[in-house]
């Protein structure tokens, strides 16, 4: 059978789509990418696509058609980590959702703790809420590190998986606006963390994140010029 065709609404400055286009480029499917302004959403694009107005979201199947056009016929997804294991589930070999439960498990447990214990303090950091020091962040790398298995190269093992691309955009964008000093927060709680992450104790995160970063689904799929905009992401 024919694989339907696939329709993504995606927006280089949110991470939350990047999710997505990680997913796809590890499958390795064709698929139409259709861009939206996020600050000038076109009008049709609530009414015909998601209703919430927000990006990643998916049209799958239903007849060849422009984007800004979908069809009736066409299922339409949204959210971005419902649409990466709705990619991994399409594409099983790909590995990206893992086969054995309890992986599978794991790996949905790693993301929890990406979503709870370091988005947050990815965010006020970023923003320069008050709440969001360094040493808040660190809690946040605390956390995520502490569940990275010994000797492994991704969050649930050798495997690639929806763990690790639920959480490489982030760190992605976080280590933009490090760089290259961008973002509200102060110049001293950048300093102190930086500083801090090259204590050997963080070596299995660092470790970790390069080789999330040198993954080639990653580096296909970030357009840092846009990411730089790092603020305006963390509101899309």
């Amino acid at each position: 059978m024919a694989p339907e065709q696939i329709t993504l609404y995606t927006a280089k400055i949110c991470p939350y789509a990047q999710r997505t286009e990680i997913a796809l480029a590890e499958v390795g499917v064709p698929f139409k990418r259709c861009e939206i302004d996020l600050a000038n959403k076109p009008e049709w694009y609530a009414p015909k696509v998601n209703p919430a107005s927000k990006v990643p979201a998916i049209a799958y199947g239903g007849p060849d058609v422009a984007p800004e056009n979908p069809s009736p016929e066409s299922i339409k997804l949204a959210e971005s980590l419902i649409l990466v294991e709705f990619i991994g589930d399409l594409y099983p070999s790909s590995g990206i959702v893992p086969a054995d439960p309890v992986l599978r498990a794991k790996a949905r447990f790693f993301i929890e703790i990406v979503s709870t214990k370091f988005s947050p303090h990815y965010v006020k950091f970023a923003m320069g809420d008050p709440e969001g020091t360094h040493v808040a962040l660190l809690k946040g790398v605390d956390a995520v590190q502490a569940i990275l298995p010994d000797g492994a190269k991704y969050a649930v093992g050798d495997q690639y998986s929806i763990a690790d691309i639920a959480f490489t955009p982030f760190w992605a964008r976080l280590n933009v606006c490090l760089q290259k000093r961008i973002g509200a927060y102060k110049d001293e709680e950048r300093t102190s963390f930086l500083k801090a992450l090259e204590d050997p104790k963080y070596a299995k995160f660092a470790g970790y994140v390069q080789r999330l970063l040198e993954r080639q689904s990653f580096k296909s799929t970030f357009h840092e010029v846009r990411s730089l905009l790092c603020q305006s992401s963390l509101l899309s």
